[in-house]
């Protein structure tokens, strides 16, 4: 649902009738992973989807029904080979879907309008919800902060409004997007209930040294993949807002003096386009320390070499540099600046997802690997 907070949180602040459809859980190959969502107003507009096609109009078709009586419910979409004209998947996996109502009326409108606010300003807050469980109890909403307060509630026992916000609290720390099963007294046993948990982050960092032509190329790739995008040069006459225009931010400073005082954390890209030892070197011999999700420098395989010889040389170990991706990027016979940034944001998502970066032709890997959710700023692992 958080996926298209911003849309739907126009439709709070217009007073819109609406209903909300959203994957709970996938079994097999599915296009779209848990926390993906579609909706519909009370006059039939709709936005998002749960399928990429497959099964949007049967899910239509859900919401409209939800607004007329007011009912949650989960239904279960697959493929059947008996009847390949039946509404399902056609990629052959299975996925649940949970339709919620929320008219302007409904009494748990509040938490949801807050969840949809949170996320379409880019705060980070989790929203749980019940998937699995009593009927009185499907759909129902608790929006959790980083803190550990929440709004809302499950209803049932009272300890389950804090057993789930503890659940919700692991999961925004890491973005992470999900199911969890706690029980319905809120302890770890017992008659389970199964929570989806929604995470709403900010957009994860990519950090680009090197005010370059294939820098610029990067930036608008990077903004596409939902990143927040810094160039960072010491160079002030290539480090200009004309130069960058979709950057995020532009900063003038040596490399390493700015990765020192900037904050960065697991999800954090950093790509290093300098190839000058001057700047490279003290540059990686911080990056290839920090707990971020992915370095990579660009060079020729000399430049490589002399950069390697040149950080072991000031102490960096054997494990440190099996971080570091150079040169940077995924063999596709890249030459322009904008197929090298295509080359590198290849790289990241799938070293953020898992992938082998082999093609799929012929290929007998999953098209659909189970990594992190991507990091569009709202919900995350999940980039």
């Amino acid at each position: 649902m958080l996926d298209i907070a911003e849309e739907l949180n126009r439709w709070v602040e217009q007073g819109r009738d609406f209903a909300v459809a959203t994957v709970v859980a996938v079994s097999g190959s599915g296009p779209r992973q848990p926390g993906a969502a579609l909706a519909v107003d009370s006059e039939g507009t709709a936005i998002g989807s749960v399928s990429g096609g497959c099964v949007e109009g049967a899910v239509y078709d859900l919401c409209q029904q939800a607004l007329e009586d007011g009912e949650s419910v989960v239904e279960r979409f697959g493929y059947s080979d008996e009847d390949a004209f039946a509404v399902g998947l056609t990629c052959g996996g299975i996925i649940d879907i949970l339709v919620t109502p929320i008219p302007a009326s409904a009494p748990g409108r509040g938490v949801f309008a807050a969840a949809l606010a949170a996320a379409a300003s880019g705060e980070a807050a989790a929203v749980a919800r019940i998937t699995d469980g009593p009927s009185d109890l499907l759909g129902r909403a608790l929006l959790v902060r980083p803190d550990g307060t929440y709004e809302g509630g499950l209803g049932g026992h009272p300890e389950l409004d804090r057993t789930a916000s503890a659940e919700a609290v692991a999961m925004l720390d890491g973005g992470r997007t999900g199911t969890v099963e706690i029980g319905e007294d809120g302890s770890r046993c017992g008659r389970p209930l199964t929570l989806l948990v929604e995470s709403s982050v900010p957009a994860p960092r990519m950090i680009v040294f090197g005010a370059i032509d294939f820098a610029s190329a990067l930036v608008r790739v990077g903004k596409f993949l939902g990143y927040h995008v810094t160039v960072c040069d010491a160079r002030a006459i290539f480090a200009t807002r004309t130069r960058f225009p979709e950057a995020d931010d532009i900063v003038v400073d040596w490399p390493h003096r700015y990765l020192e005082r900037t904050q960065v954390d697991r999800r954090t890209v950093l790509c290093v386009l300098t190839h000058d030892a001057k700047f490279d070197v003290p540059l990686l011999e911080l990056a290839l320390r920090l707990p971020v999700a992915y370095v990579g420098a660009m060079g020729s395989r000399r430049t490589h070499e002399d950069r390697n010889r040149r950080l072991r040389e000031i102490g960096i170990t054997e494990l440190e540099l099996t971080r570091l991706r150079s040169p940077i990027g995924l063999d596709l016979g890249a030459r322009t600046p904008e197929e090298t940034a295509l080359s590198i944001a290849a790289e990241i998502v799938a070293n953020r997802r898992g992938g082998s970066g082999v093609s799929l032709t012929g290929a007998h890997t999953p098209i659909h690997h189970d990594g992190t959710q991507p990091p569009t700023g709202r919900i995350g692992s999940v980039a």
